[in-house]
């Protein structure tokens, strides 16, 4: 087991690696404000009829753009699944959806979190899944780049007071690199098995002889998108655990690299505009380490099986509950890492069903921030809040102002940085605590006693950190929990960008200084060491709160 698992471990990221060092290349030139090349001549008449000039922005005119961009793709969305059912490539009828669930939904999509608290092949039209769902795992995901590069500028630019053009960056981010690479992704899993079409639901017979309607869709498609801008929303209520979507092993392995590709890429692209790939690889080394460490202490606990069945007598030597035997305790081990690591909601196995250090450490990957290669550029920017915490840290023990990049982290840095470092414990604390005294937040608990206080926990700790994974369990389609978690969403995507683009803004109007003595490298074993020690004690600020509440929640469901 220990062999397998460390091969697998090995081969995924030498082969992420791998990819992502020439794809980091070309998200470089685009931080840079270069075209890529031969796409120039396409890309000037598109801006031209779009009316955007390139002319560059502040922080607070790209951070405007950003939120007005996505606000007017809320209104959008929550429209089209209002109106469902009036609407074309419906041909199962399907109609809208309640109100606090249409909202929900539009905002899980439009934040990148895709939680679904609904099962899509029972309520969504092909319409709201293409032209609604699948549309905004593209905007989502170019917005989260944008901002990366938006914070990369800042630091790298050494007299230029802007930030770039908002809209001519997720030009590019969407046609130039999210389409193309998801293209090739779709029609992989089209050879694959995954289906991909706009037909009624077949007419089929089980083997028992029941009559059934098989699902169909286009599925490819959206599977591509949805692994590829880490959103995680499933065409089906099983997710990547269902044949449609995930039909084989080889699939299984595409996904899992697709979710970490760009993340990875970006902190490439990072080393070489800042020209000093250490700074890169030093990010890179600090998210495998604890990647690594996290995957196999889940495979171990998997493997080691159920010792409460063990104590009864029962044979538990691996825990295959809620796992799909195509794919094994590791390969799906590995996924529920990856998948919360990253801001990514996609399951293949159950987490529900996972042992109990094996589904702590999904639950604790989604509470340090997913900074562990994160979402796309939601990871980066989240990491770099740490470095900047750590930097901090650093320059007070040896006396010295902070510096990163040459760049002096002030007393407004660190301000915004704390701030945005504190909004997604606060929600998860906060929504944990309001839902536990709450008639409405317990009625939706199926389980009893610590469990079913864990999957609450689970619940608003996946909507604040924009994952959207779920622990099952739990009713949350109720106005309540819709509300609840909407809200979650909303400020856990949002008021963590806001105080980043407030850093960047004020980083890019300061002169980069020259390296002095004392200074801490921000490279090298000693900076990543620090660096991990940092993101485990803010990691503490709700894993250790968030465990005091069990006892409470245990008295409030028993009373």
């Amino acid at each position: 087991m220990i062999t397998s698992a460390l091969l697998l471990l090995s081969c995924y990221l030498a082969v992420l690696m791998a990819l992502a060092k020439p794809l980091g290349s070309l998200l470089a030139r685009q931080i840079d404000g270069l075209p890529l090349p031969v796409l120039s001549t396409l890309e000037r008449p598109l801006l031209r009829m779009a009316g955007i000039h390139g002319e560059e922005m502040t922080w607070y005119q790209y951070l405007m753009a950003i939120l007005l961009f996505n606000l007017l793709g809320l209104v959008l969305l929550l429209a089209i699944l209002r109106c469902q059912g009036s609407l074309p490539f419906n041909p199962q009828h399907f109609p809208g959806l309640p109100w606090d669930l249409a909202l929900n939904t539009a905002v899980s999509f439009v934040t990148n979190t895709n939680w679904q608290a609904y099962a899509g092949e029972s309520t969504l039209s092909y319409f709201s899944q293409m032209v609604g769902l699948t549309v905004q795992n593209f905007l989502s995901a170019a917005t989260g780049i944008a901002v990366a590069y938006a914070l990369i500028r800042a630091f790298t630019r050494q007299s230029a007071t802007t930030l770039g053009n908002a809209w001519v960056d997720l030009l590019r981010i969407t046609l130039w690199i999210l389409l193309p690479v998801s293209l090739v992704i779709a029609l992989f899993f089209i050879q694959q098995g995954a289906i991909q079409n706009v037909q009624h639901y077949t007419p089929a017979l089980s083997l028992e002889g029941v009559k059934m309607l098989l699902p169909g869709g286009p599925v490819a498609s959206q599977e591509a998108i949805k692994m590829l801008g880490t959103n995680g929303g499933g065409f089906f209520n099983a997710n990547s655990a269902h044949p449609f979507e995930n039909p084989t092993a080889l699939t299984n392995a595409i996904q899992m690299l697709a979710i970490f590709l760009l993340p990875a890429a970006l902190c490439f692209a990072f080393g070489e505009v800042s020209n000093d790939r250490r700074q890169g690889r030093a990010l890179l080394w600090c998210m495998a380490i604890i990647f690594s460490v996290s995957v196999l202490l889940v495979m171990w606990a998997e493997w080691r099986g159920n010792p409460h069945l063990l104590a009864l007598g029962a044979d538990s030597s691996a825990n295959m509950e809620g796992k799909e035997t195509r794919f094994g305790i590791l390969a799906s081990s590995l996924f529920a890492v990856v998948t919360t690591a990253a801001s990514c909601g996609a399951v293949n196995a159950m987490h529900d069903a996972f042992t109990a250090l094996g589904g702590m450490i999904p639950l604790w990957l989604m509470q340090i921030g997913e900074v562990v290669f994160g979402g796309v550029g939601s990871g980066l920017y989240g990491m770099m809040l740490f470095v900047m915490l750590a930097v901090f840290i650093a320059g007070l023990m040896i006396g010295r102002t902070p510096e990163y990049l040459g760049k002096k982290i002030d007393v407004r840095e660190m301000k915004m940085t704390a701030l945005a470092i504190l909004v997604t414990p606060s929600l998860v604390l906060l929504g944990t605590a309001l839902a536990m005294m709450t008639d409405a937040g317990r009625s939706a608990m199926l389980n009893p006693g610590s469990h079913g206080f864990t999957e609450v926990l689970y619940a608003v700790s996946s909507a604040a950190n924009n994952n959207g994974s779920a622990f099952a369990g739990l009713t949350a389609t109720t106005p309540f929990w819709n509300l609840l978690l909407a809200l979650c969403m909303l400020l856990g995507r949002f008021a963590v960008i806001a105080p980043v683009m407030a850093i960047a803004g004020s980083l890019v109007g300061k002169r980069a200084q020259p390296a002095s003595a004392g200074t801490l490298p921000t490279h090298g074993p000693l900076f990543i060491g620090l660096l991990i020690g940092t993101i485990l004690l803010v990691g503490a600020l709700t894993f250790i709160p968030a465990l005091a509440l069990g006892p409470v929640a245990d008295y409030l469901v028993h009373r």
